[in-house]
């Protein structure tokens, strides 16, 4: 009776696992195909960035390949069956969040910086989040501390998120009709990863025996 319960807990979960991921992955894919415009190099779509345009292309690359590794990464299938490639993908991952963090950085005291200062810090300090994220992921992994660096990824991909999340926030007509970008545009940046990063510590800590 037992083992029969087990069963059907695990089924459920996996289910649900598996429903999430494609979720995400869809949603993903929807951001992904509003910034390929960007890679045609035309003044039109950078506009007010056209000349930062190198800047918000390393920033765009940097998340396009982080949020394309990471469902990878999480795949224990994967792992095990490609080790070496998962080794490899979490180096560019690592990669991948430095080049987009320091392109963020940039625009953020430059193009972010000319609208308001705490646009530029709201972004400033989602940059910081990412590049720690991921690090502290690196750095338990180089001491063998699997489970805490599977919790530092967790934490690294809700981050990376965050640039998906806010795109679909501050594209809702409830959102939008709260005030104009000055006075929206900072917050919902910090929405898109404090929330999500505060329940995803919930979440990792309920689970701890």
């Amino acid at each position: 009776m037992e083992r029969i319960k087990i069963v059907n807990i695990s089924i459920p979960q996996v289910l649900l696992k598996r429903a999430l991921w494609i979720f995400l992955i869809a949603f993903a894919g929807k951001f992904i195909l509003n910034v390929l415009p960007y890679f045609g190099l035309k003044k039109e779509v950078f506009q007010r960035y056209w000349d930062f345009k190198w800047w918000l292309l390393g920033h765009i690359v940097g998340g396009l390949l982080a949020l394309i590794i990471g469902p990878f990464q999480f795949s224990e299938t994967f792992r095990k069956k490609y080790f070496t490639a998962h080794r490899w993908l979490g180096r560019t991952y690592l990669t991948a969040i430095l080049i987009g963090a320091i392109s963020s950085t940039y625009l953020a005291w430059t193009s972010a910086l000319a609208i308001h200062w705490t646009w530029a810090l709201s972004l400033q300090c989602l940059a910081f989040a990412w590049i720690c994220t991921a690090c502290m992921a690196y750095i338990s992994i180089k001491r063998e501390r699997i489970q805490i660096h599977k919790e530092w990824m967790i934490k690294s991909y809700v981050v990376t998120f965050a640039f998906v999340t806010f795109r679909w926030l501050v594209s809702l007509p409830p959102i939008a009709g709260l005030g104009n970008f000055i006075e929206r545009g900072p917050t919902i940046v910090w929405m898109s990863w404090v929330i999500p990063l505060f329940i995803t510590n919930i979440i990792l800590q309920w689970n701890k025996k």
